[in-house]
């Protein structure tokens, strides 16, 4: 079971009751951070989640309400003498680094007891078991292009989910059976048949096709651009910027690079998504649900995020 909690929904200017931008989600006590702005340690309190547990940081973008958080974060890891290594993964410019981008918030943070591990995550996504063991085998995290003022990234998490274990190919295959959980799990193993034969089996031989997994996109801050709609595509669950409630400021949001709740509505409609939660609210819009109707029209169902707002999502 993944639980996926809005830590903070403002943008640019937190509020008694937003804190700036940030999102957990979390996997068998194991949490992936997206963004980090003001406020976010205090608004995970709240929210009952534990910031402890993050493995990974993945910061959609360098702007200050995204991101001002983290050295207060790495400090407090710290103070709770925290040992292993923590990963951060965000987006580069052309012909920089990331080293580069995050040189003035480690400067900050200053000396740590534990070891920072910067990242970018490949064409092909992470597969988060090969840096921390301790993830499931079919967990990863995808990177998705997004429209913003600055270079930025939206992200896409994955867990998916193998084929039904079918018994009577394992038991005609003469492999024992304390070694079917292993094949389960998706690894191969080595064993003696009845006639003393010594054989491998791996995981296809005995798993019928892989069944859907669960999916979650995450924009960050853009307008409307065409990868949006693939990040929606088939998502349990599409977090999407949607700054302005008013189509009356559909041109400010184009030109600030960012999104209305009907945009936001009519990209989760054409990707398909199950679940659409609007988040990163201007601080002039008082009461966001006043405007979800405008996002309802393209997309019914559609929901306000709000911080310490959660849900939990199992496979079908």
């Amino acid at each position: 079971m993944i639980d996926v909690t809005l830590i903070g929904t403002a943008g640019a200017v937190p509020l008694p009751e937003r804190a700036l931008s940030s999102c957990v989600i979390t996997l068998n006590g194991r949490s992936i951070l997206l963004d980090c702005g003001e406020g976010t340690q205090t608004a995970a309190k709240k929210a009952g989640v534990n910031l402890m547990r993050t493995d990974v940081i993945a910061l959609t973008h360098y702007h200050g309400d995204h991101v001002f958080g983290i050295p207060g974060l790495l400090q407090s890891l710290n103070l709770g003498e925290r040992e292993r290594p923590l990963y951060l993964v965000g987006p580069v410019r052309q012909g920089g680094t990331l080293l580069q981008e995050l040189a003035p918030l480690l400067a900050l943070a200053g000396n740590l007891d534990y070891e920072i591990r910067l990242m970018t995550i490949p064409d092909g996504g992470l597969e988060l078991c090969k840096e921390i063991p301790e993830w499931p085998s079919l967990a990863r995290l995808y990177t998705f292009e997004t429209d913003h003022r600055v270079t930025s990234c939206g992200y896409t998490f994955t867990l998916g989910r193998r084929g039904q274990f079918q018994p009577k190919k394992a038991l005609a295959a003469g492999i024992p059976k304390q070694l079917w959980h292993m094949l389960q799990e998706g690894n191969e193993v080595t064993y003696t048949d009845a006639e003393g034969n010594q054989k491998t089996a791996v995981p296809s031989d005995v798993l019928g096709k892989p069944r859907k997994g669960i999916k979650i996109s995450f924009t960050g801050d853009t307008r409307i651009c065409p990868s949006l709609e693939q990040a929606a595509k088939g998502a349990d669950l599409f977090i999407c910027d949607a700054t302005y409630g008013s189509d009356e400021n559909a041109e400010t949001a184009k030109e600030y690079c960012h999104m209305t709740f009907s945009q936001a509505g009519r990209i989760a409609s054409a990707g398909g998504a199950k679940r659409l939660w609007l988040t990163h609210f201007s601080q002039r819009m008082n009461d966001p649900e006043e405007y979800v109707d405008r996002a309802a029209d393209a997309f019914p169902g559609a929901e306000c995020g709000f911080d310490g707002k959660t849900i939990s999502l199992d496979f079908d």
